[in-house]
This record gives C-alpha cells, structure tokens and sequence, in this order.
C-alpha cells in the first residue's frame, strides 16, 4: 500500500509539473504575441495602452530601450505589490520578474522586427492602431486563459483589491486612469508636449477589454486545465 502511495505522489508530482509547463508555455505565447501589439502601437504614433504609456513616454528622456523601462516600471509595480500585501504577498507571485524580463525582451525583439514599418498618414497610423489592440487584446486573453500568473499591472489591481474588497473592475480602471494621467504629466514636465500618449492611449484603455471579452467568448470551448 506504501508502494502505491509512492507512485502515486510521483505521478501527482509529474501530471502537477506538466500542467505548471504547459500554463507558462502558453502564457509566454501571450507575451509575445502582446509585445507585437505594443510594437505597433509605439509605431503608430498615437500612444499605447494605458500600462505601457510611462515607459513608452520615459523612452524619449533616458537612453534605455523601451523594453528596458518596461523591466524596470515592472519591478517597481512588483515592489508596489509587496508595500500593499507584506506578508500575504505569495512566493510564487516572485515569478513576475522572470515574466516581466521576457514580456521587456519580447517588446526589444517586436521593436526590431516591424523597423521598417512606417506609417505614412493620419489614417494609416490609426490603422496600425488598431490592429495593435486587437493584438494586444488576444496576447491578453491567453494570459487570462494561462491560468499561471498575471503581469505586474493586474498584479498592483489584485493586491489593493486584497486589501479593500473593492471590484477589480472599478480598481483596475482607476489604476489605468492613473497611469495615463501620469504619463501626461511626466509628458508635460519633460517635453512642453503630449509625447508617446495621445488620442491611441484612450482608444486603447476603452476597446481592449471588449476585445478581450470578444475572444473570451469566440473561445469560449477551449479549456486550459
């Protein structure tokens, strides 16, 4: 009886192993396919999404790429994380760093790639507007469905939710609210102008999540377990 309790804590441990894989697997494909969205959006000129804004705004004053910014305002959403929940911030939620150093990678490599593409009008900067938020709503939506770990911008909302019992909806729109408002005024001390945010930040911040609940349900028969 001892022998096949063993076994089967070995198989526990292995199908549990498997199972941890093929989430980060898939959460890993979301961040890649979500840095392509944020690329476009940086090079439709128009401004990004409410998360990406103050790196993509910083990116013009420091000498860092903007997937460098992007590692480091996501440490520091970690550390917010940490203030907010002290003891109760779980380990695991460490792993944040390790996905925020891909998704700054991933949005370096993106940035790379689309060099060459240009918009040429008004009218075609909107267009690869949103196509980045279609992008960047379907890279969102295998994070949801990843079932591993969220971003440290979700990671903020779901902490001060911890703490308050507020709706995440209303927290994580008040969080975006402020990130854009921040990003304006960083925009304004540092330019005398709105640089990297603009008319695209907005669009983004309102049509994502619809997106997002778009895929959710064209989806709705895939099942990661």
């Amino acid at each position: 009886m001892k022998k096949n309790t063993n076994l089967k804590n070995c198989s526990d441990f292995n199908l549990n192993w498997k199972s941890v894989l093929k989430n980060y697997t898939i959460l890993l494909i979301g961040l890649f396919i979500m840095s392509f969205g944020v690329a476009l959006s940086v090079k439709s000129d128009l401004g990004t999404t409410p998360i990406s804004c103050i790196p993509n705004v910083l990116k013009y004053a420091v000498p860092l790429s903007l997937g460098m910014i992007t590692i480091i305002f996501n440490f520091l959403l970690i550390v917010i994380q940490v203030i907010i929940l002290k003891k109760d911030f779980q380990r695991k939620q460490w792993m944040q760093l390790l996905v925020t150093v891909f998704f700054g990678y991933f949005i370096d490599f993106a940035l790379y790639v689309l060099t060459p593409l240009q918009p040429t009008d008004y009218i075609s900067q909107w267009i690869l507007c949103i196509i980045s938020c279609f992008i960047i709503a379907f890279g969102v939506y295998f994070e949801v469905i990843s079932n591993a770990i969220v971003l440290p911008g979700e990671g903020v909302s779901l902490a001060v939710r911890h703490v308050t019992d507020m709706e995440f909806g209303k927290i994580k729109t008040a969080f975006d609210s402020s990130n854009v408002i921040i990003g304006g005024i960083l925009s304004l001390a540092l330019y005398g102008t709105f640089q990297g945010i603009g008319l695209g930040t907005i669009f983004a911040g309102i049509v994502v999540g619809y997106i997002v609940r778009f895929y959710r349900k064209l989806f709705e028969n895939l099942k990661i377990n």
